[in-house]
C-alpha cells in the first residue's frame, strides 16, 4: 500500500496557453529535457490515477491573481478533499488591490499558501529582503498565511541572484510571526539555505521541480539530524512526474519517520493544520 504523501506544488495550468513563451519552451528543452506534452491540457482523470497509484492524498495547484486558471477552479470544485491552492501573480508596486483579493480569497476558498517568485517579476531587480514586498509579508502574517517563495538559480535565462536565499534573512528577522516556505531548493546556495532553517523556526524548504535523488547530501543529513520537520516534498509535477519521484524519495537513506515527515507530515503541519483545527472544531 502507497504510503501517504502530499504534492504541494502541481500545475494544471500551463494547458490553457495557447503558445507557451520562449523562455517556457526553454526551460522545458534545454533544462528539464521535458516531453513536448508538459504544456498540454491536464485530464482530471489521469492526474487523479497518478495521485492514487503514488498515495497522494492532496495536491496544491497553482494559481494567480494577475491570471486566474480556469482549470485550477475546476479542479478545486470537483475534489476539495484532494486539490487546494496557492495563489501567486501579485502587482507588489501596486499592492493594494491584489492584497484585498488575497485577503477574500483566503476567506472563502482553499488557499494553502501565497508565492513569489523574485527573479519572475521586476526583471529580477528586488530581492525578497526589499521593502517592496513587506506589505505582502504584513497580510500573509496577518492571515496566518504561508508565503513560499523561490529560491535557488531559476531554469528560465533570468537573472537568478535574487533568489540567492541569504535574502529572507533579514526578512525573517523582521517577519519572525510569517510562516514561510523557500521553494524549488536553493541550488547552488543549499548549505546557505541549512543555515537559515537552523536559525529561524518559521522557516521551511520545499524541494518542488527537485529529483530526490538529486538532493545534496548535506541536505540529507541535515533532515536525518537537526532538521526532520523542516524540508516538505514537492514535484512541480508535471515538469517532474509523482510516479518517478515518489520512488526515489523512498530510496532515499532516510529512517521512516524522516521520509513520512518529508512526504507528508511536515506539508499537513505547515499549510494544513488551521484547516485541520477548524474542521475538528
Amino acid at each position: 500500500m502507497p504510503r501517504n504523501v502530499i504534492d504541494c506544488l502541481v500545475n494544471v495550468h500551463f494547458g490553457e496557453t495557447v503558445q507557451q513563451p520562449d523562455w517556457m519552451l526553454a526551460v522545458r528543452d534545454n533544462y528539464f529535457k521535458g516531453a513536448g506534452s508538459m504544456y498540454e491540457p491536464v485530464d482530471l482523470d489521469q492526474l487523479l490515477d497518478e495521485m492514487d497509484e503514488q498515495g497522494v492524498r492532496k495536491a496544491i495547484l497553482m494559481n494567480s491573481l494577475s491570471k486566474p486558471s480556469t482549470t485550477v477552479a475546476k479542479f478545486v470544485e470537483a475534489h476539495p478533499d484532494r486539490f487546494s491552492m496557492s495563489i501567486g501573480g501579485f502587482n507588489l508596486l501596486r499592492p493594494v488591490a491584489h492584497l484585498r483579493e488575497l485577503t477574500a480569497m483566503a476567506a472563502d476558498l482553499p488557499v494553502s499558501y501565497a508565492t513569489v517568485g523574485p527573479s519572475f517579476w521586476g526583471d529580477g531587480q528586488y530581492p525578497p529582503s526589499d521593502a517592496v514586498y513587506y506589505p505582502l509579508y504584513a497580510k500573509c502574517a496577518e492571515l496566518d498565511l504561508p508565503l513560499c517563495v523561490n529560491t535557488g538559480i531559476p531554469g528560465p535565462p533570468i537573472p537568478g541572484e535574487v533568489q540567492n536565499p541569504i535574502h529572507l534573512d533579514r526578512v525573517c528577522v523582521r517577519f519572525p510571526e510569517l510562516k514561510l516556505c523557500m521553494i524549488h531548493g536553493a541550488d547552488p546556495w543549499w548549505d546557505v539555505a541549512i543555515r537559515m532553517l537552523i536559525k529561524y523556526p518559521n522557516l521551511r524548504l520545499m524541494t518542488s521541480a527537485w529529483s530526490p535523488k538529486r538532493l545534496p547530501e548535506s541536505l540529507l543529513h541535515y533532515m536525518r539530524t537537526r532538521g526532520p520537520n523542516k524540508v516538505i516534498f514537492g514535484s512541480d509535477w508535471p515538469v517532474l512526474a509523482q510516479r518517478r519521484l515518489i520512488p526515489e524519495a523512498e530510496a532515499l537513506d532516510l529512517p521512516e519517520q524522516v521520509l513520512d515527515n518529508y512526504l507528508y507530515n511536515n506539508a499537513q503541519e505547515f499549510f494544513f493544520a488551521a484547516t485541520t483545527h477548524e474542521q475538528e472544531q
